[in-house]
């Protein structure tokens, strides 16, 4: 692309080189922009039932702070439903979460060459503490989603930004991204369920997670080891369009899944991308894209349509605990496949796709005719739900970044991250008339 550096610049990941150290500083700190790119957009999420059971114990007739309480733990004694519904789903906060996201991922690959990496990643980390204060000092439904809205555009943005950025680093950096998401997942769902069963307050919880931010931006100035290929703080344009780790890029790829010795200097061409190549490099994208867009949604149809849906009232666990406890469960699925790169590589993508088409439809008719016999088997499918997803996510970016030429692989990776926000936009969509039937039993 345009903010790329001349085929003389010296090779980012050389071990000869570089050393290991350079390696795994790079490697953990795509982990942790992962971790932390993707941390608000998963406690939002997690928060979700909290969000609108708070906004609904202020706005309901009773003013008892004891009485809120008991609302703010699960339970919804004005909803007369089988399913103890919130008067507005849960896919209103997934709206929020990720339409943002979706209009970025549209639109920024055309332009965001113009923003140098440095600037993206200090707005991304602003986005997202604004987002936490935000949602904890909400006093009304339109503030709290407001805030969910600055945490979608950080991430929206984080996320296509890191991807492009993988194409300065050796491949396998990729894989450590994908983990890093896949961590934030779990340690978001996991460690806003436990503050808050532990008897914190969301308010105090979210308050707590302001360190994310910070870790975001130490992470990426502090820790990666920058290549001299890329700009910071200015855009440099340049005749070529390769980024310099490509010379060892294509000794990679010959030695990696192709089995083919791929020549340096392959696809390299002059000068920018047209406006017109750019859209003929997105047809290519489409296998790929179309069946990570059908996975995402979906598992996002399952998690913010059906999930709070699948209430057990006789348990140990209030509807609330219970909630976050599948958001908790989802992501540790999605952890696992996406650090399983190292191990295993899938190239059927539909066959993913078709699996996670599966799940939604049995949990549908779950929800509508009641006939799963334990929260336990709830929690199994959910998990298995996760792992669908994460191996979908991280597979579809490793072949993109394999199969895409040198000169198109930077716009490819952020242009291909709109698919699994466009299969999300279309489950919180559907999530609402479905709600809505399932309420009104």
């Amino acid at each position: 692309m345009e903010q790329t550096a001349s085929v003389s610049a010296e090779p980012v990941q050389r071990p000869d080189t570089d050393g290991t150290c350079t390696q795994w500083r790079n490697r953990s700190g795509f982990w942790l922009l992962g971790l932390c790119n993707n941390f608000a957009y998963v406690v939002m999420l997690s928060a979700a039932h909290d969000i609108l059971q708070k906004q609904e114990s202020k706005n309901g007739t009773s003013t008892t702070t004891a009485t809120s309480a008991v609302e703010l733990q699960g339970v919804n004694s004005s909803n007369g439903s089988r399913y103890d519904c919130n008067p507005v789903s849960t896919a209103a906060v997934l709206l929020a979460d990720i339409l943002p996201t979706l209009f970025i991922k549209l639109s920024a690959p055309f332009v965001i060459h113009k923003l140098p990496y440095g600037f993206r990643v200090l707005f991304c980390a602003i986005m997202a503490a604004i987002s936490f204060l935000l949602v904890s000092f909400s006093s009304a439904v339109w503030m709290s989603i407001l805030g969910v809205i600055f945490a979608s555009v950080g991430a929206g943005l984080g996320e296509l930004s890191f991807l492009s950025l993988t194409v300065y680093f050796s491949r396998d950096v990729l894989g450590y991204w994908g983990s890093g998401t896949g961590g934030a997942g779990v340690a978001g769902a996991l460690l806003y369920s436990v503050l808050t069963q532990a008897g914190l307050s969301p308010q105090v919880t979210l308050l707590i997670m302001l360190v994310v931010p910070v870790a975001m931006l130490l992470s990426y100035f502090l820790l990666l080891v920058v290549p001299p290929s890329l700009p910071q703080w200015s855009v440099r344009e340049t005749e070529s369009t390769a980024v310099g780790s490509e010379d060892r890029r294509a000794l990679m790829d010959g030695s990696e899944d192709e089995g083919e010795e791929k020549s340096p200097a392959e696809d390299r061409t002059t000068g920018p991308l047209a406006f017109t190549e750019k859209l003929h490099v997105i047809k290519g994208l489409l296998r790929f894209v179309v069946p990570l867009g059908l996975v995402y949604f979906a598992e996002y149809f399952i998690n913010q349509g059906l999930m709070e849906l699948l209430y057990f009232p006789k348990l140990f666990l209030s509807h609330a605990e219970q909630y976050r406890w599948y958001q908790t469960l989802y992501q540790v699925g999605v952890l696992v496949s996406r650090s399983s790169l190292c191990c295993v590589k899938i190239r059927n993508l539909w066959a993913l796709s078709v699996l996670q088409v599966v799940n939604a439809v049995l949990l549908l008719f779950a929800v509508r005719f009641q006939f799963l016999p334990s929260v336990w088997l709830v929690f199994v499918i959910v998990l298995y739900e996760g792992l669908l997803g994460g191996a979908a996510y991280v597979n579809t970016f490793y072949f993109i970044s394999l199969e895409t030429g040198d000169r198109h692989r930077e716009f490819a990776m952020a242009a291909a991250s709109v698919g699994d926000s466009l299969g999300i936009a279309l489950a919180g969509l559907t999530a609402f008339p479905v709600h809505r039937y399932f309420c009104s039993l």
